[in-house]
């Protein structure tokens, strides 16, 4: 490529990022209800959430998105929640999605959970090989905890589910893990899996909004 050609891809990349930090800075501007969880004499936390294939409501209904369940029991489309410190946190996620193999292979491990572990329909696992079965749908990763956990994907040839919340009636896949909330702070929270289809490289869209593929879990005192 001439020197011409490359800084024309260069400039390209660079149009293309800054625009992605002006779509993320809009989105983080708007960030849905926090849900609070709360624990009385140093009892786990439960969350539940779920993973869709498209949302299938509002202004983006073909975005793949996380939903959380609320403590009242309603499924709520927020991906922002409220903890205490120093608590186990105990999550499942069912998950409704497809999946494919992974670009980068070490998110296919299990990390920063209680032993390292998951565990997908009952059975434990600390690693999913992408490159087999029906791939990796998502991850639930939190970056600066060194939290990361696969999603499995569902058979792709399955009926899926396109309109959240999915009934557990719809082909999927539950995944459970534990972990320790650290001392209070703003923690984010996100997936590693490029699924904003239509956008660059796949990063974009529901990858870059708070209430679709990221969040924030509030750890308070």
């Amino acid at each position: 490529m001439t020197k011409v050609g490359r800084l024309a891809v260069t400039l390209a990349l660079l149009v293309a990022a800054a625009g992605g930090l002006a779509f993320a800075g809009v989105s983080l501007s708007a960030q849905p209800e926090t849900l609070a969880y709360t624990s009385s004499s140093g009892q786990p936390v439960n969350i539940t959430m779920q993973t869709v294939g498209s949302y299938g409501h509002g202004i983006h209904p073909t975005w793949v998105s996380y939903m959380t369940l609320s403590p009242t029991g309603q499924w709520e489309h927020t991906t922002t929640w409220q903890v205490p410190a120093h608590t186990r946190v105990n999550v499942t996620i069912y998950q409704y999605d497809s999946g494919s193999p992974l670009r980068n292979q070490q998110i296919g491990m299990v990390q920063g959970t209680v032993g390292d572990k998951a565990s997908l329909n009952g059975k434990a696992f600390s690693v999913i090989n992408s490159n087999a079965g029906n791939g990796v749908g998502h991850t639930f990763s939190i970056p600066t905890l060194g939290i990361n956990v696969p999603l499995y994907g569902v058979n792709s040839n399955a009926n899926l589910c396109g309109v959240a919340p999915c009934a557990t009636s719809w082909p999927h896949n539950v995944v459970k893990f534990s972990f320790l909330s650290p001392g209070p702070g703003s923690y984010p929270w996100q997936c590693f899996v490029p699924c904003g289809l239509g956008f660059l490289y796949g990063n974009g869209g529901p990858m870059q909004t708070v209430g679709f593929m990221d969040g924030f879990m509030q750890v308070v005192a």
